[in-house]
Order: C-alpha cells, then structure tokens, then sequence
C-alpha cells in the first residue's frame, strides 16, 4: 500500500497525515508525547482534514493531557535494584552472573531473579528477559481467547505477541489474527484481557463507532475502567517511532 506523509498545524497542534487507500478517515493520539496521526483517503485535501481536526480538538488534548500526566520508566539498565513489572506489580531485579542457562524466576512475589552469564551486556539479560515474558503471555492466551471466542462468537485463527511502538494491540481481520504487544506482559492480567476483547470485538465491527462500543458495553461492561487503567500504569522508555 502506498501512503503519502505530509504535516500540517491546527490549533498550534502538530498533524502528522498518512494518505492511504483506504475510505475512512482515522485520527489517533500516540504516545508518549501525544503525537497526532491521521490516517486518510487519498482523496481529502488538507482542508478536509483540517476540519476533522477541529471538530475532534477538545478530545485531542483529554488524550494529550492524559499522556503528559501518565508516569515514565527511565531506560532499564539491566541491573540489580532497578524495578521491573509483572502483571502490573513491580518487581525488584537481581541480576546473577552464572555459567549455565538463562533463566528468570520470580521470588518472594517481590524479586525477579534473573540469571545470566558472566559479563553478558544489558541487550542480552533485556533478551533473556523479554524471552520470559513472552512465554507467560503466551502461555496465558489459549484459554483466554477459548473463553472469549464462546462468549463473543467469534472464530479467532492466530494470536501472536510482538514488540509494538504505538499500539497495544491489532487485528488483521480477513486473516483473523489478532497481534498483542509484549508489553502486555508487565501489565495487570484484566489490561490484557481487555485488549484481547477489543481485538477480537473488531473481527464484529471494524471501526470504532458506536456499533462496535455497544459490543464492548454488552461482552465487557467495565470496559472504560480497564482501558483507563492501562492507560494509567507506567510507560516503558522506548526510542518511539511513528
């Protein structure tokens, strides 16, 4: 698919526009600093969209807002005493230079103990670990999607987890594969589960309308709640990329 980038400013907002083949227009508010992306046919001229802009300001800046005031990870260095999250809880990491194979073992429920080799780089005990966590959420998928699968009616065909800049989850909805983000792992098992609902609502309805929020409201009534939380809990240090 071509796309086509070009800025323009409303509101003394930066807008970043990708023109696509596509027929809606889709306007998103990316973290961590709230950048703003529209997605648009390639038909609409910037002053199309620069009223789309306006008439969806007052939501840009709640979102912007919420970014700005949402709590940040330093770059993990990979060291003992430093904090990790596991399933929304903060864990304390020691780190041990051992032969033999690596491995991660929460102790106590208040350390992750991670061993690695003898002068093994922070790149290669961040492998190990992401490793870990990539296994758990795996491991927690398949009776996850089962229940959902019954309680939507849906037929979801693949779930995979990869590391994801700007979204925590998508759907390629002819395939029906569901992709969630690895960070999913350090985050509370109900955030999870409402991204996993979210994607697989998106296999009934492809937009974010009112349709598909009437879905959400009948199979995750606390919908809201648990996206506020996500959206809440601390933000991972990453060389962002849009």
């Amino acid at each position: 698919m071509t796309t086509e980038r070009n800025h323009i400013e409303v509101s003394g907002i930066s807008v970043e526009i990708r023109r696509k083949a596509i027929k809606n227009l889709h306007v998103g508010v990316y973290p961590p600093d709230g950048q703003v992306r529209v997605a648009a046919p390639q038909h609409l001229d910037n002053e199309a969209i620069r009223l789309a802009i306006v008439s969806r300001l007052s939501w840009i800046r709640r979102q912007q807002q919420g970014f700005a005031c949402q709590q940040r990870q330093s770059r993990r260095e990979m060291v003992t005493g430093e904090s990790h999250y596991v399933d929304g809880k903060r864990y304390r990491l020691d780190v041990v230079e051992q032969p033999g194979n690596p491995r991660v073992r929460m102790v106590n429920n208040a350390t992750l103990w991670l061993r690695v080799l003898p002068d093994s780089d922070a790149e290669a005990r961040r492998g190990v670990l992401e490793r870990w966590y990539r296994r758990r959420l795996k491991a927690r998928l398949p009776a996850l999607v089962h229940y959902w699968e019954q309680e939507i009616g849906v037929d979801v065909a693949d779930v995979r987890i990869k590391k994801m800049k700007t979204k925590w989850g998508s759907c390629a909805i002819e395939a029906r594969r569901i992709w969630l983000n690895l960070e999913l792992a350090k985050k509370p098992p109900r955030c999870l589960e409402y991204i996993l609902v979210h994607e697989m609502v998106h296999l009934l309805e492809r937009h974010h309308n009112d349709r598909f929020r009437s879905l959400m409201d009948r199979y995750m009534p606390d919908w809201r709640l648990r996206r506020d939380e996500l959206n809440q809990s601390p933000l991972a240090k990453e060389d962002w990329d849009y």
